[in-house]
């Protein structure tokens, strides 16, 4: 590569333009400029390192094909690929829920009895808090659900307001509503108002 042309230097829109001209290192720069946020995203609100993989996997794939088809750029504007990636992270999220939901509830007679193992008590009691919390997160408004996780996660308010496309002095209060949803969700599905 010339020198001045660095890879990191470069905007959305060129990026994206590489990469559907097959450079690889222009997706690989995207790749490791965003996987870890990415992937923080998707752990937190599936809950599952595996499924979580599995879609960060799926979404950089589709971000790739994107690219590569010229999908992008046929709006002849900047992209901001860090907020596309996180508001597609959370819809991918949310569709895998569902999937798992429909999933779970074809299988429910399948479900093993955990109480021969010890210790069992105190895991069912935290696999039971950690489903609780997703299910109120998934009750909420996607755009609730992804400023508390993206928030959580130690993104700024410019960051969540890029993503979920809001202005930043309104993610505050956009935030403090969300938490106040989700507390009243979650604390009506748990039978303690």
């Amino acid at each position: 590569m010339a020198k001045g042309t660095d890879v990191t230097t470069l905007t959305d829109n060129l990026l994206l333009e590489k990469i559907g001209q097959g450079d690889v290192a222009s997706f690989e720069t995207i790749f490791h400029q965003h996987y870890d946020r990415v992937y923080g995203l998707l752990f937190r609100l599936l809950g599952n390192r595996d499924e979580a993989e599995d879609v960060t996997q799926e979404l950089f794939l589709k971000l790739h094909d994107h690219a590569f088809s010229g999908r992008f750029l046929q709006r002849n504007r900047e992209h901001n690929i860090g907020a596309w990636l996180y508001r597609t992270a959370t819809n991918m999220g949310y569709n895998a829920i569902r999937g798992r939901q429909r999933c779970w509830q074809r299988n429910i007679l399948l479900v093993p009895d955990s109480q021969g193992s010890p210790g069992a008590d105190k895991e069912v009691e935290q696999k039971e808090r950690e489903t609780a919390v997703r299910q109120t997160l998934a009750q909420l408004p996607e755009r609730d659900t992804q400023l508390l996780l993206m928030r959580q996660m130690g993104f700024s308010y410019a960051e969540c307001a890029t993503a979920v496309g809001v202005a930043p002095g309104s993610v505050g209060t956009l935030l403090a509503r969300a938490a106040a949803a989700f507390k009243k969700a979650y604390e009506e599905a748990d039978g303690n108002p």
